[in-house]
């Protein structure tokens, strides 16, 4: 798949966005050049994505605290040895345990490569139980670091979308998609672009 492995690709990428979306340059005069953001593909970043779903950072952070210090090592077979009330001790819902689980099923069968084209690791991912479509774009676009992951769904998108662009509403995730077609296949950079100008409205430090 197509990637955005360095400072080179981004830059490159952000000066394609501005000409296409001149309102992205105003981001860049304000908060320079995001953050990539990258993690690494794996196991345990997809775990960390699963854990901070619907949950707020600090809440996120104390729980992946406790998974870490329970699974010092992130390997399947480790992550299968723990029953789900274990994993539920540890902070995590019943959902969130049962996907733990799934996950570590799924690569422990493997066919979860990096080397995927971008469409088919997200059908991929998405097959996993309680893998839906924003899990999987922010794994794409943070570990495997596919230049045209999109997660339309993500609320501080949304957020900075309507800020940026002057919308009447918050999009919808059917919206954002929309939106984002003319930045194919770059949105990803978009992406970055939006959580930085989102960062910048709440006065937080840029990531």
């Amino acid at each position: 798949m197509d990637r955005l492995d360095s400072e080179g690709d981004l830059e490159a990428a952000v000066a394609w966005l501005v000409a296409v979306e001149p309102r992205f340059a105003g981001v860049v005069e304000r908060h320079g050049l995001p953050s990539l953001r990258r993690t690494q593909p794996g196991l345990g970043s997809l775990l960390r994505i699963v854990t901070d779903q619907l949950i707020s950072l600090k809440a996120g952070e104390a729980i992946w605290a406790r998974i870490e210090r329970a699974l010092p090592v992130f390997e399947a077979e480790a992550v299968l040895a723990l029953p789900q009330e274990s994993l539920k001790a540890l902070g995590l819902s019943t959902a969130k345990a049962r996907t733990f689980h799934a996950v570590a099923r799924a690569f422990s069968a493997g066919g979860l490569d990096r080397e995927l084209p971008q469409e088919e690791h997200f059908r991929r991912l998405t097959a996993i139980p309680g893998i839906g479509p924003w899990t999987a774009h922010v794994y794409l676009l943070t570990a495997c670091r596919a230049a045209d992951a999109w997660p339309a769904a993500d609320l501080a998108l949304r957020k900075a979308a309507f800020n940026l662009f002057a919308r009447d509403a918050v999009p919808g995730s059917t919206e954002m998609t929309a939106l984002a077609a003319p930045w194919r296949p770059r949105r990803a950079a978009a992406a970055l672009l939006l959580w930085s100008h989102y960062r910048g409205l709440k006065g937080l430090p840029q990531a």
